[in-house]
């Protein structure tokens, strides 16, 4: 039995019937190369080979009664592998939106908690004889970086599988606890929580005299606050039901529009976003207030920490410029912005502050406040936090492969909320930036024109990189 971190058990609390907090994963795999041809039993029985490689894939998880505490995982003495992974196939022809359409249904509907909170899809049809493989994990279990680790688990190195060591003990389920006994846990470990309390207080204080002060400096432009985001059509409650996206370019594109006009990798990412979003609203005929603003997880894993699954991340929010017409000056003033939120965040360290203040929270008023903003429709009557989540996830640079297929794509779906219903998630893998992104079907209608926009603004930023050559 193991107790979820605060931030871990903070994306239980988030979630609600129309608030999906699960990460996911869409990746298409070429067969044609195995003797013999692919076979999804091969599929399953690799993958429960390497389950006690992934413990939290056998792990339920288990509320404290009264939520007086986090909850916590319990190996799951009933786990069943076959309900965890299962056969699919599209309809004809098994393009590109028969794949999508199927993906969005399958992150359109939570996970069963009263199981071990991940799902596998294998799922046959595909157009050109290809395999896609689309995987579902509660974000409790696993961020971007540690879902992306894990894929390195799962797949192999080389079309010829490999068995890995058996564990040096056999594995078998724990006894599920008692309520009492889960009462008992709680309430000791409930003893340090007002140490924790005063802690995060204090923290707190700290945090907003640094930020004031640092704000009040002449050579610091402070990155978009809270509540400063115009409101859009993206920024509304949203239904349980998903629509799903995707688009790839060349990591060496984005690196050479980085080399050319300065910035990094990821403030490219976020100048192709602004750009596609951009064209999104003029083709809705919806006018935009003030800048677009992004929310941009980080990974604070340190090497320490790499291997081990749950969430290590914090956030920054960064202006997308959407006000400025010229691509090149856009690209800059959102290199500038997030290099800012980025000095700003290291300087006092929200991550430490969330993290106090998800250890101390009260799980029973946590998640009776989501439910209730959710269900009363609250993201309706006030201005975003922000308009989007915008994720650029580093992957491997090597192929991967899955029961001899090897992996061609690797789609990631990120989760969307109430007052953001949409997410883009880039994933890189293999010398691809993989574009993938989700949003409320009755929210964004047109996610394949965002799509499209990323690669029209691709080719705008190469072109006037070509004329700046000249």
């Amino acid at each position: 039995m193991k107790r979820l971190s605060g931030l871990d058990a903070g994306f239980v609390y988030m979630e609600t019937p129309n608030n999906h907090m699960h990460v996911a994963a869409t990746c298409v795999f070429d067969p044609s190369e195995i003797e013999g041809g692919w076979s999804f039993e091969r599929l399953r029985e690799l993958i429960a080979a390497r389950l006690h490689l992934v413990p939290p894939f056998r792990r339920r998880l288990m509320s404290v009664p009264l939520e007086l505490h986090h909850p916590v995982w319990v190996d799951d003495p009933d786990f069943d592998i076959e309900y965890h992974v299962r056969r699919c196939a599209l309809p004809s022809p098994g393009g590109d939106r028969e794949l999508t359409e199927f993906a969005a249904d399958v992150i359109s509907r939570p996970l069963d908690r009263s199981r071990p909170l991940w799902e596998m899809y294998a799922v046959e049809g595909l157009e050109n004889g290809m395999v896609a493989i689309i995987t579902k994990t509660h974000h409790a279990a696993v961020d971007g970086v540690s879902g992306a680790e894990l894929a390195t688990i799962l797949l192999d190195l080389s079309p010829t599988p490999t068995m890995p060591d058996p564990p040096e003990e056999e594995w078998k389920g724990e006894r599920v606890p008692s309520d009492i006994e889960l009462l008992a846990g709680a309430m000791v470990e409930l003893t340090a929580q007002p140490v924790r309390g005063l802690k995060a207080i204090r923290r707190t204080a700290e945090v907003a005299l640094t930020l004031r002060r640092r704000n009040r400096e002449p050579d610091v432009a402070p990155p978009p606050g809270l509540f400063s985001a115009p409101r859009t059509s993206l920024n509304t409650s949203i239904t349980p039901h998903r629509r799903f996206a995707y688009t790839q370019i060349p990591l060496d594109d984005v690196k050479s529009i980085k080399n050319t006009f300065g910035g990094k990798v990821n403030d490219v990412v976020l100048a192709l976003c602004a750009g596609a979003l951009r064209r999104y609203f003029d083709g809705m005929d919806e006018y935009l207030s003030d800048p677009l603003v992004a929310m941009v997880p980080l990974s604070v894993r340190t090497e320490a920490e790499k291997g081990a699954l749950g969430n290590k991340v914090s956030q920054m929010l960064v202006s997308l410029h959407t006000d400025i017409d010229d691509p090149v000056e856009r690209l800059h003033a959102i290199t500038a912005g997030t290099e800012h939120a980025k000095d700003q965040e290291g300087a006092i360290g929200v991550n430490s502050m969330l993290e106090d203040w998800v250890e101390f929270a009260a799980p029973a008023v946590a998640a009776r406040a989501a439910r209730l903003y959710a269900r009363t429709k609250m993201a309706d009557r006030h201005k975003p936090l922000f308009n989007l989540t915008i994720s650029n996830v580093p992957g491997p640079n090597f192929p991967l492969y899955s029961a001899g297929a090897r992996m061609v794509a690797m789609y990631p779906m990120g989760p969307i909320f109430d007052g953001g219903g949409l997410n883009i998630t880039v994933m890189s893998y293999l010398g691809s930036m993989f574009f993938g992104l989700v949003g409320c079907r009755e929210t964004v209608p047109n996610l394949w024109s965002i799509a499209a926009g990323i690669n029209d603004s691709m080719e705008e930023l190469q072109k006037l990189a070509a004329d700046s050559g000249q």
